[in-house]
């Protein structure tokens, strides 16, 4: 796994064939962190915890 550092604002972009997701830390807060993603619509964004529920 890749670990990588971010302050607020600060993004990440992961490409593949031309098509870019990019990820930005919206804002830093106690225990969570606000996330925005930009990604093409046929790309399924999931939280890990839905994923476990089966829904």
């Amino acid at each position: 796994m890749l670990v990588l550092s971010r302050k607020r604002t600060e993004r990440i972009k992961l490409t593949k064939r031309g098509e870019s997701i990019v990820i930005t830390i919206i804002h830093v807060g106690g225990e969570k962190v606000r996330i925005g993603i930009q990604a093409p619509t046929d790309v399924l964004v999931l939280r890990e915890e839905v994923i476990s529920q089966g829904k």
